[in-house]
């Protein structure tokens, strides 16, 4: 059975509010309420790929301390301006 596009973003919403770790939730869970429902099919597949990824690495990746892969790289720079503006507004 194929998944509708409504419950594509909802998992992926879920998943990005519920990583494992605090800090990745409060990374992509905010970005994925905002962007999600916008985003075309190929950058929907490429945040489902960036999904994947363990909070370990995608965090690594976020503070500049390693290269993210190439497919998610563009997309993973976009959610860390977008947590790092968040965090300007707050503090």
């Amino acid at each position: 059975m194929t998944e509708t596009s409504e419950a594509r973003l909802k998992r992926m919403t879920m998943r990005s509010w519920r990583r494992g770790t605090k800090e990745m939730d409060l990374v992509l869970g905010p970005w994925a309420d905002a962007h999600l429902a916008g985003l075309d099919e190929g950058r929907l597949a490429v945040y489902d790929r960036l999904l994947e990824e363990n909070d370990q690495d995608l965090m690594a990746w976020i503070l500049g301390q390693g290269q993210a892969p190439a497919p998610i790289a563009p997309l993973l720079a976009e959610i860390a301006a977008f947590a790092r503006a968040r965090l300007a507004a707050r503090g």
